[in-house]
């Protein structure tokens, strides 16, 4: 099993975050509302980062299966659902301003780079048959219905009959990020018990 700390995680790049977490971690008295609101946010954010890197195939195939029959883009759509419930959980005020600090640089910024990058990258490698998914698919808010390629197009795509595994989950080193929010959901906890 891979490590499942992201080396390229404890980068410089990220100090400002780590520095508002451990602000967050001594400063903070999360209610018992706000606890259990954000933290289900938290929750399902992580469920779906977790369904979606067990069907993964990074630049091998392109993925179609599980989450990614219903959204281009599960792995982000569940890390703005983990940050918007660590946003909930800080309580009061502080909810708000992170809350209009983040969707704004998600939404402006962050996920329309990444979606450009993405797709530039996946449509050398997959031509016609990711601008066909892109066009049929959203990217971040789910479809109700799974996509399926048109009749007698399937074999183009990946084996549509897979199913989640834990092998791709950990090779897209996923455990990491499943061990840091339960760590920051369970110090949010402590600090609540010991607050003051």
């Amino acid at each position: 099993m891979r490590n499942p700390i992201r080396l390229k995680n404890l980068k410089l790049r990220f100090g400002l975050l780590y520095l508002l977490g451990a602000v967050a971690f001594f400063y903070l008295r999360p209610d018992p509302v706000n606890f259990v609101a954000g933290g289900s946010l938290v929750a399902l954010g992580s469920v779906l980062r977790t369904w979606g890197a067990g069907h993964l195939v990074k630049n091998d195939r392109l993925t179609v299966t599980g989450p990614y029959a219903h959204l281009r883009h599960p792995l982000y759509a569940g890390t703005l659902l983990v940050g918007s419930g660590f946003a909930v959980i800080a309580g009061g005020v502080l909810s708000l301003l992170l809350l209009a600090l983040l969707m704004p640089w998600f939404f402006l910024m962050y996920f329309p780079r990444k979606e450009r990058i993405e797709s530039e990258r996946l449509e050398a490698l997959y031509g016609a048959q990711f601008v066909g998914y892109r066009e049929a698919v959203p990217a971040l808010f789910p479809s109700r219905r799974a996509w399926r390629p048109a009749t007698g197009q399937g074999e183009a795509f990946e084996d549509l009959a897979r199913t989640w595994s834990r092998d791709r989950y950990l090779d897209n080193n996923e455990l990491g990020t499943l061990i840091a929010l339960i760590a920051g959901l369970v110090l949010f906890v402590f600090r609540a018990q010991v607050g003051g």
